[in-house]
């Protein structure tokens, strides 16, 4: 009997077993285009690979209007294609990839801490959030019926919230110091995404999808030393109060890049799946060998190369020797590594698909 794909995706991610293999992926807005072109109007991503899981709806978040935040961009010099976020941050758009976009720091230029706490930093109350919480229930068991399982709106970050904020290289230089400014902001942002991992577990979500880009291509972005003092206890936190809420709950964790030094903390700390194993940067069979009995994998073929300049057996076989890595007690779901870009052809996406459909 074919298990659900909830059922499988719980058993691969717990090493419990593996019935088949399932996909997933992301496309940037011009592979939708393409995609639509080819398939129809109606083409979904998720459909089309028949991905395992939903996010549910996000909770309320009581925060100012997307212009009343340009009181932080005095000088701005902003192109008519951008957008402000709930926290304030703008960005400014390219067309074809979410990713290649130009980012301003409202807090570029703040150098006192009362600046910090005088800035509307979102609020998020439980009492204006029990009618999103009882839709957010009804979500996840609309899911369980459809066999498919339930993830939190995400992924909830940290330091990736923080340094937009601030500015990387400020927020660098607050933590480097021991600045109290870095102390309030990172502790400012642990609330909210505590609250945010909180909401979700709350809901009865299977997964809690947590992450940070801690790793660039062939380093990690801070010392060890670093991430324990300022990250690892805030991520802690946060793991603890979605764990609180729901047990059982599965923590995902997301870093692009080279983090291998990190992964006996993110282990430490709480996290059962590590996303995405970035193959430009680590070696899938190496980390596999040393913490695949106590820790799952998402990810693992690379958006970088072999989806963009393979070709489509090139992705059949990567999908192949890393489903075979995993094994039989399972611990792997397969899929790109990361949205997949212009670059990347149809046929590639479709050969990811069909190799892991393949695979048993």
């Amino acid at each position: 009997m074919t298990l659900s794909h909830r059922k499988n995706l719980l058993n691969i991610w717990k090493r419990h077993g593996i019935d088949f293999a399932p996909a997933q992926i992301r496309l940037c807005p011009s592979l939708e285009k393409q995609f639509k072109d080819k398939y129809g109007d109606d083409f979904s991503a998720d459909d089309f690979a028949d991905s395992p899981y939903r996010p549910i709806s996000r909770p309320h978040v009581e925060t100012l209007p997307p212009e009343s935040f340009m009181q932080f961009y005095p000088d701005n010099e902003f192109s008519t294609n951008v957008d402000i976020s709930w926290l304030g941050v703008a960005y400014e758009k390219t067309p074809s990839s979410m990713h290649m976009s130009r980012r301003y720091h409202p807090m570029l230029n703040f150098d006192s801490l009362e600046q910090f706490k005088d800035y509307p930093y979102p609020i998020l109350r439980w009492e204006d959030n029990q009618e999103a919480l009882a839709k957010a229930k009804q979500e996840v068991s609309d899911l369980n019926a459809l066999g498919l399982a339930s993830f939190s709106a995400g992924p909830i970050f940290i330091w990736e919230m923080a340094w937009n904020m601030r500015g990387m290289m400020e927020l660098m230089m607050d933590m480097t110091t021991g600045d109290k400014k870095a102390v309030y902001h990172l502790d400012r942002m642990t609330e909210i995404s505590c609250f945010l991992a909180g909401f979700a577990a709350k809901a009865g979500v299977d997964v809690v999808h947590l992450g940070d880009d801690i790793g660039m291509q062939k380093t990690i972005m801070m010392s060890p030393e670093m991430y324990r003092e300022w990250l690892k206890p805030r991520l802690r936190k946060v793991i603890k109060t979605a764990k609180d809420a729901k047990p059982d709950i599965l923590v995902a964790y997301h870093s692009c890049g080279y983090i291998e030094p990190y992964i006996p903390d993110l282990i430490e700390v709480g996290v059962d799946v590590l996303h995405p194993v970035q193959p430009e940067c680590m070696d899938f069979a190496k980390i596999h060998a040393e913490y695949g009995d106590v820790l799952s994998f998402w990810g693992t073929i690379g958006t970088q190369t072999t989806m963009p300049f393979g070709t489509p057996q090139d992705v059949k076989d990567c999908v192949k020797r890393n489903l075979d890595i995993a094994g039989s007690k399972g611990g792997l779901l397969c899929a790109p590594s990361h949205m997949l870009e212009p670059e990347v052809p149809l046929e590639n996406i479709e050969a990811y698909i069909t190799a892991c459909r393949e695979w048993s």
